[in-house]
């Protein structure tokens, strides 16, 4: 265990910095958890580093959408909104990182699944168009095409983050 935690340590820290927008001990700790308890469900045929990327992708959505996260996130918007006020900015323009980052995730999750599976091996797993089209078994030219088109589509549905300039 302790050697696929050492071969696994960045990519975990990665997706966890990617997703919530900072480094997190407690997923960290949550993964290790959740992956050492799970072991007996690891199907060998998979890659483990994809499912321990999996893992932890879904410990950051839940901890995204647990009520600590969501008292953490309304304090500090309401911190931002008298920041902003002081500063004559508009309050209701103004946008958190991590409220961006979870309208980012909400609408990747709401994307079909062919181009969810591409945009998340690509944008968060960082995996190459070659890695992409050997691990779903498809040509290279698909896999640019779904990535052209799942941001196509996030750009679309998220708009709104972009403002009225």
């Amino acid at each position: 265990m302790k050697n696929l935690i050492i071969e696994n340590h960045y990519r975990i820290q990665s997706i966890i910095k990617k997703m919530t927008g900072g480094y997190n001990e407690d997923i960290e700790q949550e993964v290790y958890i959740r992956t050492f308890k799970n072991l007996n469900k690891y199907e060998e045929r998979n890659k483990f580093s994809s499912w321990i990327s999996v893992i932890t992708a879904n410990i950051c959505r839940d901890y995204l959408k647990s009520a600590f996260f969501k008292n953490k996130k309304n304090t500090l918007y309401d911190e931002d909104i008298v920041l902003s006020a002081k500063s004559n900015n508009q309050p209701e323009r103004i946008l958190t990182q991590k409220e961006r980052q979870k309208a980012i995730l909400k609408a990747v999750d709401l994307l079909p699944s062919k181009l969810k599976k591409v945009i998340i091996l690509y944008e968060f797993e960082d995996l190459s168009y070659e890695q992409i089209s050997k691990k779903l078994n498809i040509p290279i030219g698909t896999v640019k095409s779904r990535i052209s088109n799942a941001r196509k589509l996030l750009q679309s549905s998220l708009q709104f983050l972009l403002g009225d300039d």
